[in-house]
């Protein structure tokens, strides 16, 4: 089992950046994969990156390709995504979740453990 701990989130200007964290705990953090998700209200949960257990595969909504990286250090045992250029229609409830397939999964019904979820507001 794994515990998924999201910080970073808060209110940032258009065209500005955030660095999103995912602290886990538990000693098997480096087979899971693990995808960021976001939920604007009145909106389902919606998919927004993914990383495989190693890292060498990702996987990135249309939305939000080329401003937007994932990136993890199982060291640490943590996640990252690093959020670039961004956009009112960024605003949303940004989450992490892990899937115990280990891969790039982007189909949130694939994840098996979630976090409570960072706030991330975009002004114009």
């Amino acid at each position: 089992q794994v515990q998924l701990v999201e910080s970073g989130g808060g209110l940032v200007q258009a065209g500005g950046s955030l660095r999103l964290s995912c602290a886990a705990s538990g000693r098997t953090f480096s087979r899971y994969g693990l995808g960021w998700f976001r939920q604007a209200p009145g909106n389902e949960r919606e998919f927004v990156a993914a990383i495989s257990w190693r890292g060498g595969s990702t996987d990135y909504s249309d939305s939000v390709k080329g401003r937007f990286t994932i990136s993890r250090d199982n060291a640490k045992n943590t996640l990252y995504l690093q959020m670039n250029s961004l956009k009112p229609e960024d605003t949303a409830v940004y989450s992490c979740g892990a899937n115990l397939y280990g891969g790039s999964r982007s189909p949130r019904n694939d994840y098996d453990y979630w976090g409570q979820g960072t706030q991330v507001t975009v002004s114009s």
